[in-house]
């Protein structure tokens, strides 16, 4: 039996790779379609983009078929690891990303942005924050050597605290940062929970729930060997589709901001990798202090420190729109996710 050191798969190895891939590919296609484009912007039901509906449903459903919500009967195993991890989820990184977020976009920054971008970057910083990894967070668990069952474990309570707890944190960050929305006639509506409330069901309480259904179904007829080796197998190709083409979506109605202003990218990706190493060392040192072993502590302090991009990406569409800064700031998100978790992994295995 040979020991092979662990590896990242070849689509997530490069994904900042195809992120700038599609970077070019929307921004040409924005030139060249121009208010063509418009006609999958204005597909909308109610808050809803019937186009990006589809296409993140598509990235999330493979990640949520894989949630084994049985896996909670072992929840009193690891206490103290899923402890480490809901209070630095959901009562520290929120609220850290938001003050990252707002000391750069209106403060460091000020001189560089509009204000009104601020507030667009703000936004979908929020939304990341609020938006702890599902899926990616697989990959560096199995990275740095952790418990597979634990992070198993740990992935499906965060969905869970995730249906209850997205929406009151999000609009409690934008009523604090005074976050603004207005109608078509440039009048103040409020923070629009509806929508916000729409999206987890669209994008999260769906196709949890399908994958649910489909996990069980699919493992009891066909066994765990083929559900494992064949079918995730073959789901990953149409997640990858999935994500590239709504990247590709977003950067050809982004194209005129970013080539107007190519500096946007850095500056916001700055506070956000200094939010992840931030939230990464918080975690990884407090689980080094209650004396977690390596196995459970590195996955713990990855779910936090990696986000949940597709849902980020896809409120920031639902609420502001696809031309939107906030959806840019998520992209963002995606953009830099592998180098920097990649660093953090490469930091975890050497301080084992």
């Amino acid at each position: 039996m040979t020991d092979e050191s662990p590896s990242i798969g070849f689509f997530e190895k490069y994904l900042t790779l195809w992120v700038l891939l599609c970077i070019g590919v929307g921004i040409a296609l924005g030139g060249i379609l121009g208010d063509d484009m418009r006609v999958l912007s204005d597909w909308n039901i109610g808050t809803v983009n019937i186009p990006v509906a589809v296409l993140v449903w598509l990235m999330i459903y493979p990640m949520m078929v894989q949630i084994d919500f049985s896996s909670l009967k072992y929840v009193s195993r690891n206490w103290k690891g899923l402890a480490l991890t809901v209070v630095v989820n959901w009562l520290v990184k929120p609220f850290t990303m938001a003050l990252f977020a707002a000391l750069f976009f209106f403060g460091i920054y000020k001189s560089m942005i509009s204000p009104e971008d601020a507030e667009q970057y703000l936004a979908g910083a929020i939304l990341l924050g609020a938006a702890p990894c599902t899926a990616m967070v697989f990959v560096w668990s199995y990275l740095t050597k952790g418990d597979a069952n634990y992070t198993l474990v740990q992935v499906s309570v965060n969905d869970l605290i995730l249906l209850l707890a997205f929406v009151p944190i999000v609009g409690f960050l934008f009523s604090v940062f005074g976050i603004d929305f207005v109608n078509d006639a440039g009048e103040s509506i409020g923070i629009p929970y509806k929508t916000l409330l729409t999206s987890v069901i669209v994008f999260v309480v769906i196709p949890l729930f399908t994958g649910y259904l489909s996990n069980r179904f699919l493992i009891r007829s066909k066994g765990q060997a083929w559900f494992e080796n064949v079918f995730l197998k073959r789901l990953k190709p149409i997640s990858i589709f999935a994500l590239l083409s709504t990247l590709v979506l977003i950067f050809a109605f982004q194209g005129e901001t970013i080539l107007g202003n190519p500096i946007a990218i850095v500056l916001i990706s700055i506070p956000l990798a200094l939010q992840t190493y931030f939230i990464f060392f918080v975690s990884w040192f407090a689980g080094k202090w209650m004396k977690l072993p390596h196995q459970i502590c590195a996955p713990a302090a990855m779910i936090g420190a990696s986000n949940f991009f597709e849902l980020a990406v896809a409120v920031a569409i639902a609420l502001f729109g696809l031309n939107s800064g906030a959806s840019l700031a998520t992209v963002v998100g995606v953009l830099i996710e592998v180098p920097v978790m990649l660093s953090l992994v490469s930091l975890a295995n050497r301080w084992r």
